[in-house]
Protein backbone atom coordinates (compact mmCIF):
# COMPACT_ATOMS: atom_id res chain seq x y z
CA UNK A 1 0.00 0.00 0.00
CA UNK A 2 1.37 3.43 -0.98
CA UNK A 3 1.63 5.86 1.92
CA UNK A 4 -0.79 8.77 1.73
CA UNK A 5 1.13 12.07 1.30
CA UNK A 6 -1.47 13.94 3.36
CA UNK A 7 -1.04 11.40 6.17
CA UNK A 8 2.74 11.82 6.08
CA UNK A 9 2.34 15.61 6.19
CA UNK A 10 -0.06 15.41 9.14
CA UNK A 11 2.29 13.15 11.05
CA UNK A 12 5.23 15.44 10.36
CA UNK A 13 3.31 18.54 11.39
CA UNK A 14 1.99 16.97 14.59
CA UNK A 15 5.23 18.04 16.32
CA UNK A 16 5.28 21.76 17.24
CA UNK A 17 8.99 22.25 16.43
CA UNK A 18 8.47 20.88 12.94
CA UNK A 19 5.67 23.36 12.36
CA UNK A 20 7.97 26.13 13.61
CA UNK A 21 10.75 24.97 11.27
CA UNK A 22 8.36 24.96 8.34
CA UNK A 23 7.29 28.52 9.21
CA UNK A 24 10.95 29.60 9.36
CA UNK A 25 11.65 28.34 5.85
CA UNK A 26 8.28 29.25 4.35
CA UNK A 27 9.65 32.39 2.69
CA UNK A 28 13.42 32.10 3.03
CA UNK A 29 15.95 29.42 2.28
CA UNK A 30 17.98 28.81 5.42
CA UNK A 31 21.03 26.74 6.28
CA UNK A 32 20.63 23.92 8.77
CA UNK A 33 22.77 25.84 11.27
CA UNK A 34 20.56 28.91 10.99
CA UNK A 35 17.49 26.79 11.61
CA UNK A 36 19.14 25.05 14.58
CA UNK A 37 20.10 28.44 16.09
CA UNK A 38 16.40 29.30 16.38
CA UNK A 39 15.75 26.43 18.81
CA UNK A 40 17.00 25.43 22.24
CA UNK A 41 17.62 21.82 21.23
CA UNK A 42 20.65 20.06 19.84
CA UNK A 43 21.61 20.30 16.18
CA UNK A 44 21.06 16.54 16.02
CA UNK A 45 17.45 16.97 17.13
CA UNK A 46 16.89 19.70 14.53
CA UNK A 47 18.52 17.49 11.89
CA UNK A 48 16.07 14.70 12.75
CA UNK A 49 13.13 17.12 12.43
CA UNK A 50 14.46 18.31 9.05
CA UNK A 51 14.70 14.70 7.88
CA UNK A 52 11.08 13.98 8.88
CA UNK A 53 9.86 17.12 7.09
CA UNK A 54 11.92 16.29 4.02
CA UNK A 55 10.66 12.69 3.89
CA UNK A 56 7.08 13.97 4.21
CA UNK A 57 7.69 16.10 1.11
CA UNK A 58 7.38 19.38 2.99
CA UNK A 59 10.99 20.58 2.62
CA UNK A 60 13.42 20.90 -0.24
CA UNK A 61 17.11 20.43 0.56
CA UNK A 62 19.85 21.96 -1.57
CA UNK A 63 23.55 21.49 -1.03
CA UNK A 64 25.93 24.38 -1.50
CA UNK A 65 29.51 23.31 -0.83
CA UNK A 66 29.36 21.94 2.73
CA UNK A 67 26.10 23.67 3.66
CA UNK A 68 22.63 22.22 3.43
CA UNK A 69 19.97 24.78 2.64
CA UNK A 70 16.28 24.20 3.26
CA UNK A 71 13.11 25.81 2.00
CA UNK A 72 9.46 24.84 2.25
CA UNK A 73 7.84 22.95 -0.62
CA UNK A 74 4.35 24.47 -0.99
CA UNK A 75 3.43 21.65 -3.34
CA UNK A 76 4.15 19.28 -0.45
CA UNK A 77 1.19 20.77 1.36
CA UNK A 78 -1.15 20.48 -1.65
CA UNK A 79 -2.68 17.10 -0.77
CA UNK A 80 -2.99 18.07 2.88
CA UNK A 81 -4.78 21.25 1.83
CA UNK A 82 -7.11 19.22 -0.43
CA UNK A 83 -7.95 16.95 2.51
CA UNK A 84 -8.65 19.90 4.80
CA UNK A 85 -10.67 21.67 2.11
CA UNK A 86 -12.79 18.52 1.64
CA UNK A 87 -13.33 18.23 5.40
CA UNK A 88 -14.25 21.92 5.63
CA UNK A 89 -16.66 21.68 2.68
CA UNK A 90 -18.27 18.62 4.25
CA UNK A 91 -18.62 20.38 7.62
CA UNK A 92 -20.17 23.44 5.96
CA UNK A 93 -22.64 21.24 4.06
CA UNK A 94 -23.62 19.49 7.29
CA UNK A 95 -24.06 22.82 9.09
CA UNK A 96 -26.20 24.17 6.22
CA UNK A 97 -28.43 21.08 6.28
CA UNK A 98 -28.87 21.34 10.07
CA UNK A 99 -29.78 25.03 9.88
CA UNK A 100 -32.23 24.37 7.03
CA UNK A 101 -33.82 21.49 8.95
CA UNK A 102 -34.07 23.62 12.11
CA UNK A 103 -35.55 26.54 10.15
CA UNK A 104 -38.11 24.24 8.50
CA UNK A 105 -39.05 22.69 11.86
CA UNK A 106 -39.39 26.15 13.44
CA UNK A 107 -41.66 27.36 10.63
CA UNK A 108 -43.85 24.26 10.93
CA UNK A 109 -44.19 24.80 14.71
CA UNK A 110 -45.23 28.42 14.29
CA UNK A 111 -47.65 27.75 11.42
Amino acid sequence: MTPDPADAALRALAEPRRRAILQLVAHDELAAGEIAAAFEVSRTAVSQHLTVLKEAGLLHERREATRRLYRARPEGLAQLRELLDDLWDSALDTARRLVEADTTAHHEETA
